[in-house]
């Protein structure tokens, strides 16, 4: 079943994911924009980059916080989606810039307090971007990750089996995002970090509990690039109902409990 699977871009996949993104991706906990408000004394002044937005989620949270949020992210319908939702919600002080972590130098984007990525440091050459941020970021900033922590960190909830057994049923064992496979790299962010200008690293974590329907859980499978509508090209349908009928298999109340986890790396100059 999985010698058909359409090959893609990483671009092209994302692309496909963003009706399910927004809807369906988790948010990271309140507490993560508590602590940077307190921590850095936002008082709706400061400017802030959101490198890798995707659809603004992190960016949409931010900006009643701060004076200008600059959300860059490399696809444009994340960024429509972003505009739509910013629009939606009444917020103005969000920038949509087109880019990413290699065209950062030649954005223009001006002095940042803060600059934050949600799950999308791992994309990039960190060592590089890092550097490339010191000429950005004000003195007594921040590069900022937000992200669910490393794979491992925490036990996936028992029916996260079920959704995978069926995606390897349809896409094969390998996690792949276009051409290459979808992975975390071994060394940890914070020791990438531990060893860039922003040296001095402190890691927060908090835990709350999601339940989600079917539904949900299947808008949130389609939100992932290694599962996403792209990759699954015309076994789409397919695989929406063999997953659906496997998850109420698994849990015939149609409710699907699981721990979300929120795990914020705040590097600062030393």
């Amino acid at each position: 079943m999985t010698s058909s699977t359409p090959s893609h871009t990483p671009g092209e996949l994302f692309a496909s994911t963003v009706p399910y993104y927004a809807a369906f991706r988790p948010r990271y906990a309140p507490e993560f924009y508590t602590l940077l408000a307190e921590r850095f004394g936002l008082d709706g002044t400061q400017r802030a980059l959101d490198l890798g937005t995707g659809p603004g989620v992190i960016a949409l949270e931010l900006a009643p916080l701060v004076g200008e949020v600059i959300a860059v992210d490399p696809e444009k319908g994340m960024l429509e989606e972003g505009r739509r939702l910013a629009a939606e919600h009444g917020i103005t002080n969000i920038t949509w810039r087109e880019g990413d972590s290699t065209t950062l130098p030649a954005i223009s984007i001006g002095p940042v307090l803060l600059t934050v990525m949600g799950a999308a440091y791992h994309w990039m050459d960190r060592d590089r971007v890092a550097r490339d941020l010191d000429r950005l970021i004000e003195p007594g900033g921040a590069i900022v990750l937000a992200s669910r922590g490393a794979p491992g960190d925490l036990g996936p909830a028992p029916w996260r089996q079920v959704v995978d057994e069926v995606r390897i049923r349809y896409l094969g064992p390998e996690r792949r995002a276009g051409s290459g496979a979808s992975s975390h790299p071994e060394e940890r962010h914070q020791d990438v970090l531990a060893r860039s200008p922003f040296s001095q690293v402190d890691t927060a974590c908090w835990d709350h509990t999601l339940t989600r329907t079917v539904d949900e859980v299947l808008g949130w499978v389609l939100s992932l690039s290694y599962s996403s509508p792209a990759r699954l090209g015309e076994k789409k349908d397919a695989f929406e109902q063999d997953l659906r009928a496997a998850l109420l298999a698994f849990s015939p109340s149609g409710r699907f409990d699981e721990v979300i986890h929120t795990e914020a790396v705040i590097a600062t100059r030393p």
